[in-house]
């Protein structure tokens, strides 16, 4: 699609803190076809970014910047997905010196946040087939250490966790349920636990960012996986623990039917690994799974120190605080019942 056949534009939801991407656009062309151009840039050439954010030329890094174009060049990796019910958006790969453009198919179907709960359960037998068949040896471009990395580098006052007065906050105190600080206390403290175990369980491949708003669901009935930014090596179970929550945290599904949801869910990727061959234990499988609650470790301390603030957002857009507040809240106890359920598994 050349410049010379574009029509319109429209600027896609992204995250512009990470100075990796520079725009993600829907661009319709003259004909009526349309395409996703995710523009990514060399690392370095953002003077100004988050220190959290920034960019790395690295390939292990987590936020190495050329992964994704790497992950769409890979025919070994996308022969590994196929038969696991997950898929790639078709892709272009475009290199311009410093910027390298992503032309990716737009992608007929259903996004992640209009997903019932069957979609949902698709997804994570999915999740459950691919790691079952791991790929090897595991691509150069793929990140290592992402969990602890990434956890470890957000910002958070984790002295707010003991602070009475923060807890105090009315839109804290009405909204979150009770038991939470006690439940994060615990979480905080044996958190290095969480990290080594996750480290030393069974080691796959992940996506490391699936979660709804990186899905959709083709009439097929294939699941196709955007946004391959962080992937690498991972735990068994790390993806899904990380696509339950999240579709919480940013306001797609509802906390009161998180339980509902992984209940579904749960089976569902346990029967993938099975079904694709798994051999390892149910009981690494669920650990990779409740383990990874330790990811959002600095969630709660950030929460507590935005709660007086006059605006909220949920994935970039203004949500109302009461309703942000509750939903979160009770997603973070429920990590908090993944937590004390790794500690029972840990022994």
């Amino acid at each position: 699609m050349s410049d010379e056949t574009v029509e319109t534009v429209e600027t896609l939801r992204f995250n512009p803190n990470n100075a990796t991407t520079a725009t993600v656009e829907r661009v319709r062309a003259t004909d009526g076809t349309t395409r996703v151009v995710k523009r990514l840039r060399r690392a370095g050439t953002v003077t100004e970014s988050l220190a959290h954010w920034r960019s790395s030329a690295e390939p292990s890094d987590w936020n190495s910047w050329i992964r994704e174009a790497d992950v769409y060049g890979d025919t070994r990796f996308s022969a590994s997905l196929r038969g696991t019910g997950l898929g790639l958006p078709g892709a272009d790969v475009v290199r311009h010196g410093d910027t390298i453009d992503l032309r990716l198919e737009d992608v007929d179907g259903t996004a992640g946040p209009d997903f019932s709960l069957d979609d949902h359960v698709a997804v994570a037998s999915g999740l459950g087939r691919w790691p079952a068949r791991p790929l090897e040896p595991m691509p150069e471009w793929a990140s290592r250490g992402f969990l602890r990395a990434y956890a470890t580098s957000r910002p958070a006052d984790y002295t707010l966790v003991d602070d009475d007065a923060a807890w105090d906050q009315p839109l804290i105190r009405d909204t979150w349920p009770s038991g939470l600080r006690d439940g994060w206390q615990r979480l905080l403290q044996r958190q290095d636990d969480l990290f080594a175990v996750m480290e030393r369980l069974p080691r796959t491949l992940c996506h490391l960012d699936a979660w709804v708003a990186n899905v959709i669901r083709r009439p097929s009935g294939e699941v196709v996986l955007v946004d391959w930014a962080f992937a690498g090596d991972g735990a068994v179970g790390e993806d899904l623990g990380n696509y339950l929550p999240d579709a919480v945290f940013d306001l797609f599904w509802p906390a009161e039917r998180l339980a509902e949801l992984e209940a579904a869910c749960w089976p569902a990727y346990l029967g993938g690994l099975r079904e694709a061959g798994w051999t390892g234990s149910e009981r690494d499988a669920r650990l990779g799974l409740v383990a990874s609650c330790v990811k959002y470790i600095w969630l709660l301390p950030l929460l507590l120190g935005a709660a007086g603030g006059a605006n909220h957002s949920a994935y970039h857009r203004p949500a109302e605080p009461e309703h942000l507040f509750r939903q979160r809240g009770l997603a973070l106890a429920h990590r908090v019942g993944w937590a004390d359920e790794a500690f029972a598994l840990l022994g």
